[in-house]
């Protein structure tokens, strides 16, 4: 009987052992980054509308938006990049209730960039090329950000497992979202047809104002009477009480862009209400900003003291306080006061400080590997379930 002959055993190969991620460096890159550049794009927009003329602070604020456009460009390639190769981190970000609720992020992103598009853009590529673009980044940070405003808190009911204590202001940043977009959206109004396009869309953006703002008014407390209740942050978590900032500014912001942009679109009598509504709304909510900015300068320079060091929640300094020098520019107009051209000048001064400071240690971050490592759980202990903030 003949038999088939059997091959030859090969000599043992060493054991192959597990396959090296594709990307790792993307690895860890959570939705938090986005953050960049939301305090990037904001410092182009607010810059361009302070009172006064500067020479050359227009072609600076312009370059800035330019900036932000790029870090969005290569952010959104890095992110898909991350979904792509690392897709359970991806998923564990989403059931992290400290990671979650920065997907948010995204939707304020696309919002910022393209509302400078249109306030600082078309100074380059022209006016039809930045509605163009503003239209596409507005209407996915628009998309986006209501999904978020809803998804993010449900999954915080259904999936997360959160402790009394544990409550945060990053829990805010789904809900901002959908103002973000209510103050940008009134810039796109005046490229509409006249008539129900017009009203449409800017009743849409008070809509999105609602959504937002009792979404927050609900939310708040429960952040502040942690605070009071469950004493200071961790350290590297205080950076984020400015979040507080960011519903307040935004709406007193949108306020202000739906009277700019009410008349001859809204009937005569809501025309005139909207700057009612811009002043008796804008003033009490910028006197509680300017109270939280304070406090939440307190509680920093206490943590500050005890050692906080450079962590992604830096960026807290800048896009909530932006909104802020965008809500005293609204008042300013709308009132005719010099002090908020005042409290705007000297806002943004302060926007200016920390941008520069996050921008250099997250550069510094960067080129030391630091920032885009793996958690680095303590010696001897669980990984830890909530999400890194470097």
């Amino acid at each position: 009987m003949v038999t088939a002959a059997q091959p030859r055993s090969a000599s043992p190969s060493p054991a192959a052992g597990p396959s090296l991620p594709r990307f790792p460096a993307v690895r860890h890159l959570g939705p938090n980054w986005y953050a960049c550049v939301m305090g990037t794009a904001i410092v182009g927009t607010a810059g361009a509308a302070l009172p006064g003329h500067v020479p050359g602070l227009r072609a600076v604020c312009t370059a800035v938006w330019a900036l932000s456009l790029v870090l969005l460009l290569v952010l959104l390639a890095a992110r898909s990049l991350h979904w792509r190769h690392h897709r359970d981190q991806a998923r564990a970000h989403l059931l992290d209730p400290a990671a979650a609720p920065f997907y948010g992020c995204l939707s304020m992103a696309l919002l910022a960039v393209g509302g400078g598009t249109l306030a600082l853009g078309r100074d380059w590529i022209g006016t039809p090329a930045a509605v163009a673009l503003d239209t596409v980044l507005f209407t996915a940070g628009t998309a986006i950000g209501l999904a978020a405003a809803v998804a993010v808190p449900y999954l915080m009911a259904v999936r997360h497992r959160i402790e009394p204590g544990q409550a945060s202001p990053v829990w805010l940043l789904p809900l901002v979202a959908p103002m973000v977009s209510a103050a940008v959206g009134p810039l796109l109004v005046p490229h509409l047809p006249p008539g129900q396009p017009r009203e449409t869309l800017l009743l849409a953006c008070v809509a999105m104002f609602g959504v937002s703002l009792f979404a927050t008014l609900v939310t708040l407390p429960v952040v502040f009477g942690r605070l009071l209740t469950g004493g200071p942050l961790p350290l590297a978590l205080t950076p984020s009480l400015f979040l507080v900032l960011g519903p307040l500014g935004q709406s007193t912001t949108a306020a202000g862009k739906f009277a700019d942009a009410a008349p001859g679109v809204v009937p005569a009598p809501y025309a005139g209400g909207f700057s009612v509504f811009a002043v008796l709304y804008g003033v009490p909510a910028m006197g509680f900003a300017l109270m939280w900015l304070a406090l939440a300068a307190a509680h920093v320079v206490r943590a500050r003291r005890q050692g906080m060091g450079f962590s992604m929640t830096w960026w807290s300094f800048t896009f909530p306080v932006g909104t802020c020098v965008t809500g005293a520019q609204a008042l300013a107009r709308e009132t005719g006061l010099a002090v908020y051209d005042g409290l705007s000048v000297a806002l943004y001064a302060l926007l200016v400080a920390a941008w520069a400071v996050a921008a250099v240690r997250t550069a510094q971050g960067l080129l030391s590997g630091a920032l885009l490592a793996g958690p680095r759980p303590a010696p001897g202990a669980p990984r830890p379930g909530t999400a890194r903030t470097t």
